[in-house]
């Protein structure tokens, strides 16, 4: 099988999803490193006519929506696999992919995160009142994931799935941020998924500093 190549900005939390998903299922993968601010680059917009990240090329293929890229995967190499075979389970799973996509990542990642954990590495202001008005948002989040998650080991059952792979890098990160470890410190099975992510070789694998040193070192 050719080789997978993942176009993205190393810290990105879907491009992480991506690259926990090739890690989970050992395939070869090169992540291309995009500078961050080039998205909107005529080189990209080829790429993703929408300037987002992150883009699968495989061979001759070309794929973006990290939904859609971890679905690919986990079609063409089944094992092992991301899909629960059980209708609730998978739907389950479908339910915690769009949490993640409508709310985690507006009203945790975007609105929490990024001001407080990557606008300082590049050298942007922090919106202080903006994280605080955030914060009544992302605690429903929380709290709704925690009961999701119940007391199962995964986000949708006993086994790994594409749910966890599209949401434990956004709740890794807001976990390094005071206000996420206030929070995920009242939800304590939710805070022990993430311990158990984090934990994960795919994961280990896939952090803003080790793609940040291969970028640098290519």
């Amino acid at each position: 099988m050719s080789e997978f190549v993942l176009y993205g900005v190393p810290g990105s939390p879907y491009v992480r999803s991506a690259l926990v998903g090739l890690e989970e299922k050992v395939a070869d993968w090169r992540l291309a490193p995009l500078a961050f601010g080039s998205l909107g680059s005529p080189e990209h917009l080829e790429r993703h006519p929408f300037g987002r990240i992150p883009v699968l090329e495989h061979g001759d293929f070309v794929l973006y929506e990290t939904q859609a890229i971890l679905r690919y995967l986990d079609r063409i190499i089944p094992a092992p696999p991301l899909t629960p075979t059980e209708p609730r389970a998978e739907a389950r799973m479908n339910q915690i992919c769009g949490i993640a996509d409508w709310y985690v990542m507006k009203d945790v990642s975007a609105a929490i995160v990024f001001p407080r954990l990557v606008a300082p590495r590049f050298g942007l202001p922090v919106d202080e009142t903006a994280i605080a008005e955030a914060l009544p948002r992302a605690r429903v989040c929380i709290a709704e994931l925690d009961r999701l998650l119940g007391e199962n080991a995964f986000m949708a059952g006993d086994r790994l799935s594409i749910a966890d792979l599209v949401l434990a890098p956004q709740l890794a990160f807001f976990g390094d941020a005071p206000e996420g470890a206030d929070l995920l410190a009242a939800t304590p099975n939710l805070a022990r998924w993430v311990e158990r992510m984090n934990a994960r070789p795919s994961m280990v694998a896939t952090t803003w500093e080790r793609l940040a040193a291969t970028a640098e070192a290519a």
